[in-house]
């Protein structure tokens, strides 16, 4: 029954007698009955709906799909193959540029996608000649390879493989706020060499804590040079614009062939199907949305939405990604300042027939579609961008300073460090301010970068609210240098999402990002959470289950918190869930620092200090799991080094000591963070 084996016959004779028949007339009747019954079932049973046939976008079937990157190369006749690690777009970008940057030294090169491929093949890269692999990896997380590389890091955590004859080099994306900085870069490209690939050119390091893109075009700049000495070939000459895409316009299409939004399968969003991932989000609808702040001038917010019927599992800690639209006005107003028609259905199809990217985008579509879901218009353009649209500016002054601000001279990256990213300059600000740059919008809309995804810590358990997500964001809003109001794109997006009251609901189109931000395996042992301001989100989705879990009848350990905020009657957060969790035994401590309601600041780690023989018990002898969450810059720096000096000065120990304590507790799963700067 069930998963049980079927049991062993013990009673079969060891011989038939020849003249007993083969089947009895039982075993005749049964068979022909069974076989009535199964010919009955298929004959009555109601016809199966058709299933709608959907165009899948950019994804051949996977026996059209080319697996092997070599072969691929070898009938393009290319050389150079520019590998990506990419969670927010940018490392695909950067691989984007690369390979179009081969054609001016007279190679040629593909951007690819490590997951779409398979990376086995990397040691036959020496068969083709004056070859190079390029790897621009971005580091996601705790240290951890950003999804779409995840299998390509297991290959080389366990490959022997030879990589003799095989050139690499690695650029690498991250960010200094963070523990694990750069750690994929840097894993990539030691593990290539211990492998017995040749690194050609030195490991670079992109810093966005720094300034991520003038990372890049210096190191860029430095290894084109140094490629060209290294395979005898020599630069083209002219930096002219290469197109990518070329646009189609259908001025007579079926409106029901055109992509209005969605990401993989047109109609996606009228017909929901799971499962639910990156290409195939949910739309959930909103079923709360409140402000939480009492006062002040931010805007606070928690906000619910309903997974009923999705299918959606996830788990207290995890992220749930969403994907925000533009602001209308911003997209009308590019609309009128390029003089175009909005609303007319365009194509942008690759020049490359042999790319696994047909368009930059779901295409056929419109440019109000594009501008207002698919490409990101409110983040500072890229030196690439001022690059390619220089030409298209009349006043020679600016199309010169474009240039330059794309150069790795020094005065060039001060004049794109002030003009564009100081003065927080998007892509509208930048045609207002230079009126005679008026790119055509089709080579402005294949130059800008794919609108992400933004992952929110989710703020529920699933054990208590098994058909809802919470998230609670801060509303990003600031006026910059050159006076224009700001809005973030995602969170003033959620802000007005509102809970309908006329049968129309508001909807979020989203998936689930598996985290390891994980409650102990143990209910017994201890937790100490501290996640000031937002950083509470995570924490409220813990607490909930630790409540759930006692109600089990568990024996659930010490649940302490640290919460920080401005002003008690400001923006305390679930002051009043929290309160009830610590009156409940919930909670068993709760402390709250107000930084801004007494003279002298007080923030989380100067109460972490303040109880500090209560910590260094639980983290010492009772196993406790630590958790920040929140603000990677100063925050989660700061607690870390209160951690060190509690386990000096309890633990007897100097600092080198401490430090490599704390990085033990990482190791071990009981040190956790989920920051973000």
């Amino acid at each position: 029954v069930g998963d049980s084996p079927a049991p062993e016959s013990s009673t079969q004779p060891e011989a038939m007698e020849e003249e007993e028949p083969l089947f009895s007339n039982l075993d005749l009747f049964l068979f022909t009955l069974i076989a009535g019954l199964i010919i009955y079932w298929f004959m009555s049973r109601k016809k199966a709906e058709p299933i709608p046939e959907f165009k899948k976008l950019d994804q051949p079937s996977p026996s059209t799909r080319e697996t092997s990157f070599i072969e691929k190369m070898k009938k393009t006749g290319r050389n150079i193959v520019v590998f990506y690690g990419s969670q927010t777009g940018t490392g695909e970008e950067f691989a984007n540029r690369l390979s179009k940057d081969a054609q001016r030294y007279g190679m040629k090169g593909m951007a690819a996608d490590p997951e779409e491929y398979d990376m086995c093949e990397l040691s036959r890269l020496a068969e083709i000649d004056n070859s190079l692999a390029i790897f621009c990896m971005a580091t996601y997380g705790e240290g951890d390879p950003t999804d779409n590389a995840q299998d390509f890091y297991d290959w080389l955590q366990e490959s022997d493989g030879e990589l003799n004859g095989v050139n690499y080099t690695v650029f690498a994306l991250g960010n200094k706020t963070y523990e694990h900085y750069n750690a994929m870069g840097a894993y990539v490209d030691k593990r290539l060499e211990e492998l017995g690939a040749k690194r050609v050119f030195d490991l670079g390091m992109g810093d966005d804590d720094g300034n991520l893109e003038e990372d890049f075009v210096t190191w860029r700049e430095q290894f084109w040079p140094a490629m060209c000495e290294h395979f005898g070939v020599e630069a083209s000459g002219e930096d002219s614009s290469i197109r990518q895409y070329e646009l189609k316009e259908h001025n007579d299409i079926n409106m029901n062939k055109v992509y209005t939004g969605e990401f993989g399968c047109l109609k996606s969003f009228e017909t929901q199907k799971p499962p639910f991932d990156a290409k195939n989000p949910f739309l959930a609808p909103v079923i709360v949305n409140r402000k939480l702040n009492k006062a002040g001038n931010r805007h606070l917010m928690h906000l619910e939405v309903d997974i009923t019927g999705s299918k959606i599992r996830y788990e207290s800690g995890d992220h749930v990604a969403v994907y925000p639209t533009n602001d209308t006005a911003i997209v009308n107003k590019l609309g009128q300042i390029l003089g175009v028609d909005l609303d007319t259905v365009i194509s942008l199809n690759n020049l490359d027939e042999e790319s696994n990217k047909k368009h930059p985008f779901p295409c056929p579509t419109t440019y109000r579609t594009a501008l207002t879901h698919y490409l990101d218009i409110i983040h500072p353009p890229r030196t690439n961008v001022l690059y390619e649209l220089a030409q298209y500016a009349t006043d020679p002054k600016d199309q010169e300073n474009m240039r330059k601000m794309a150069s790795s001279a020094p005065e060039g990256k001060a004049l794109y460090q002030s003009f564009v990213l100081e003065d927080n300059r998007n892509i509208l600000a930048i045609l207002e301010d230079l009126p005679s740059l008026r790119p055509p919008i089709d080579h402005l809309c294949e130059l800008l970068p794919r609108l992400q995804a933004r992952y929110y810590s989710i703020a529920s358990s699933s054990k208590v609210h098994p058909n809802s997500i919470h998230i609670c964001a801060v509303v990003v809003e600031y006026t910059t240098k050159t006076g224009r109001l700001t809005k973030g794109v995602a969170t003033t997006w959620l802000k007005n999402k509102l809970v309908a009251d006329n049968g129309h609901k508001s909807t979020v189109p989203m998936y689930i990002r598996k985290s390891q931000f994980r409650l102990p395996f143990k209910a017994s042992n201890p937790v100490i959470m501290v996640g000031p301001g937002t950083g509470i989100a995570p924490f409220m989705g813990f607490i909930q289950e630790r409540g759930w879990l006692k109600e089990q009848g568990k024996e659930v350990g010490e649940t302490v918190l640290y919460f920080g905020c401005r002003h008690k009657n400001e923006d305390y957060l679930y002051q009043e869930d929290l309160e009830e969790a610590e009156k409940t035994g919930v909670i068993t401590k709760l402390n709250v620092a107000f930084s801004r309601d007494q003279e002298q600041k007080v923030y989380v780690q100067h109460l972490l200090r303040t109880n500090k023989e209560d910590l260094w018990r639980q983290i010492h002898t009772d196993n406790a799991h630590i958790y920040i969450c929140g603000d990677a810059r100063n925050m989660a720096r700061d607690v870390q080094t209160a951690f060190y000096e509690i386990a000096e000065e309890l633990g007897g120990m100097t600092r080198t000591q401490a430090t490599d304590y704390i990085k033990k507790l990482m190791t071990k799963g009981r040190y956790s963070q989920d920051v973000w700067s």
